[in-house]
């Protein structure tokens, strides 16, 4: 069974920093393209960053440069180092796993800005 596991959330202040880590159980990120998502209540859930196998990145234009993905192949973990935090980065943050055919969502993990 796969499973993609998020860590990392929890409560900071503005301009605080969290660092965020996604694993995989059940089978190896491998050649997926993995990325960072968020959804805030009410909302449609938006890209945040991905990162290709060769580690090829993209970022959401409202993080760029505060916000960091990167990822160890060899510990099967993707990680999202967040920077300058901001109130409305307020969201369920979610792990996805792209493969060519199939598709996997972690749980999510909360993150709370505070003013």
């Amino acid at each position: 069974q796969v499973q993609l596991v998020e860590s990392g959330g929890g409560l900071v202040q503005a301009g605080g920093s969290l660092r965020l880590s996604c694993a995989a159980s059940g089978t190896t990120f491998g050649r997926a393209v993995v990325g960072w998502y968020r959804q805030c209540p009410g909302k449609q859930r938006e890209l945040v960053a991905t990162i290709s196998y060769g580690g090829y990145t993209n970022y959401a234009d409202s993080v760029m440069g505060r916000f960091t993905i990167s990822r160890d192949n060899v510990k099967n973990t993707v990680y999202l180092q967040m920077n300058s935090l901001k109130p409305e980065d307020t969201a369920v943050y979610y792990c996805n796993a792209a493969y060519s055919t199939l598709t996997y969502w972690g749980q999510g993990t909360q993150v709370t800005v505070s003013s």
